[in-house]
């Protein structure tokens, strides 16, 4: 039976390729949630870089795309044909150099590869701005200081989302919180930094380096902007069935961190987001610029182009979920069968009730290099006194908490710098665990922590609602409402929100535990130096 109140040309689609799935979600005008898709795909380490291939980008989009069909189908009884919007959003920063025919020089290489430390600190040095590690910007200059030999034939430099979006609708842009992950954006302009580009030049005057990089980066979008169509080239990659009907208008495509801010809808200043999986970072949109340049603290923007101070981490759950995973074996082995959140809930139930005394147990969950803590090589790694207690509550809080530290750390520098922040929201799947996460993050944070009910979704979530403001602007409904007061309005309004704010004792907990955890990173870079 047709579902009659299911109207698709009044629904959007969001896309997001993150680093371990391929999110599709189909939302309807006022934001809810109607059905959902994924793939599940990983990185490899190829020759020390971290990348994935372009076959698992085509094969992970129809995929997703092909699931959340048949779930449409499943759930409305309707053929999925067509959409009023569509939206990409991917891992943001990383290296994507194509040539004139749009072909990869170089294996994709993902913001978790950190070779680019000249790069980056010569870049910060002459732009007065931190450049990071795994900008964009940072990769390509860093691949001119090495001589490498495709550098001269550079024809578009682009981020993962610039990459999907071009290939389903044939235009080279960016939104503007993706591209500021490329190169500093110029918030007077909402677009690329002129004083910084013309350095740049100056920069690289006498390198062979083939086209000016204002050439190599793509345009800049602004939220609301309508950026291409789906072609029917562009439709048979997401349907190869041929149901998907092309013509579909496109959104800008945007990075996770900027899905993230509008999942959470922390795009006003004094707001700020924390999202936890694979990476964890926490975005808090700025009144004012920093009082001073801080490694530690990236400056990109809102998808509407506002200051945004970023704390970066790129070790986040990883570890912790593959803890689980091994109670999850061990249960198999033992003859039960659990759910992975049934497993993560089990594990971390009596994690906060742990006593303060087994900060002697200490987790460093890092599988790759930590710059804001100053660790060149991860090595997940489990430490204790030998007073303090083995006990599974004890192990759990460690895990727990050590997801948050070096987070900690970056936050605190922005205490430093006199910025202050309202209230969080946070999201990723973390944050599925009976609210034990959610209570840990608040006392890493010092401050109330909310997570709304759509913001599971996360990014997939994120991007199908900016594609529906760009509709709506492209439609005339939006009524020359900034994408702010359009978000508060038409889809927060009613949005359901759990709030949970730290007590003075769970703050005064955690801050003993992090002290700890950071006298012990000696033992951590200790072993990134020993095992190889």
């Amino acid at each position: 039976m047709i579902d009659e109140s299911l109207h698709l040309e009044h629904t959007t689609l969001g896309i997001e390729l993150g680093s371990t799935r391929i999110k599709a979600c189909l939302v309807g005008e006022s934001g809810q949630t109607l059905a959902t898709g994924s793939s599940s795909w990983e990185s490899q380490l190829l020759d020390g870089v971290w990348t994935y291939s372009l076959d698992a980008v085509h094969q992970g989009l129809a995929a997703a795309y092909a699931d959340l069909a048949a779930t449409v189908r499943r759930l409305h009884s309707i053929e999925l044909r067509a959409v009023g919007a569509i939206g990409i959003s991917a891992m943001m920063h990383g290296y994507l150099a194509l040539d004139s025919a749009g072909d990869l020089l170089t294996p994709f290489r993902t913001w978790r590869n950190t070779t680019t430390t000249a790069a980056a600190a010569r870049l910060t040095q002459e732009f007065g701005q931190n450049i990071p590690l795994r900008w964009s910007i940072a990769h390509h200059y860093q691949a001119i200081l090495d001589a490498e030999p495709h550098v001269p034939r550079v024809h578009t430099l682009t981020t993962l989302a610039g990459y999907v979006h071009h290939l389903l609708t044939g235009n080279h842009v960016l939104g503007v919180g993706d591209a500021s992950g490329m190169f500093p954006i110029d918030p007077a302009t909402g677009d690329y930094d002129a004083e910084l580009l013309e350095r740049f030049r100056s920069l690289t005057a006498a390198e062979e380096i083939g086209r000016d990089l204002e050439q190599l980066l793509p345009p800049v979008a602004s939220a609301g902007d309508q950026a291409g169509f789906l072609t029917p080239e562009g439709a048979e990659i997401l349907d190869p069935t041929g149901t998907l009907e092309p013509g579909i208008m496109f959104c800008p495509p945007e990075g996770d961190a900027g899905t993230g801010m509008v999942a959470t809808n922390a795009v006003r200043a004094r707001t700020g987001n924390v999202s936890v999986g694979t990476s964890i970072f926490a975005m808090l949109v700025l009144e004012d610029s920093l009082r001073s340049t801080r490694s530690e603290i990236d400056i990109v923007a809102t998808p509407d182009a506002k200051l945004v101070a970023m704390v970066h981490c790129n070790n986040g759950a990883s570890e912790l979920g593959a803890w689980a995973g091994l109670f999850g074996e061990f249960l198999t082995n033992l003859g039960h069968v659990a759910e992975p959140d049934e497993v993560f809930q089990a594990m971390l139930r009596g994690a906060l009730e742990a006593e303060a005394d087994q900060n002697g147990m200490l987790a460093y969950s890092l599988l790759a290099a930590e710059p804001i803590i100053g660790v060149d090589r991860g090595r997940p790694m489990m430490v204790r006194t030998p007073e303090t207690p083995l006990t599974l509550a004890g192990f759990a809080r460690s895990q727990l908490l050590g997801v948050f530290a070096a987070l900690s750390v970056g936050m605190g520098v922005l205490a430093e710098e006199g910025v202050t922040v309202d209230r969080f929201f946070a999201h990723g799947g973390l944050l599925r665990t009976g609210g034990v996460a959610q209570k840990a993050l608040a006392a890493a944070l010092g401050t109330p922590v909310a997570v709304t009910k759509d913001s599971a979704e996360g990014g997939a979530w994120g991007i199908a609602v900016l594609a529906g403001y760009a509709h709506a602007v492209t439609a005339g409904s939006a009524s020359g409402r900034a994408m702010p007061d359009w978000l508060d309005e038409e889809v927060f309004a009613d949005s359901a929100v759990e709030t949970v704010t730290p007590s003075d004792a769970e703050v005064s907990d955690y801050a003993q535990f992090l002290e700890r955890w950071v006298a012990g990173l000696a033992a951590e870079r200790a072993a990134g130096e020993a095992l190889d």
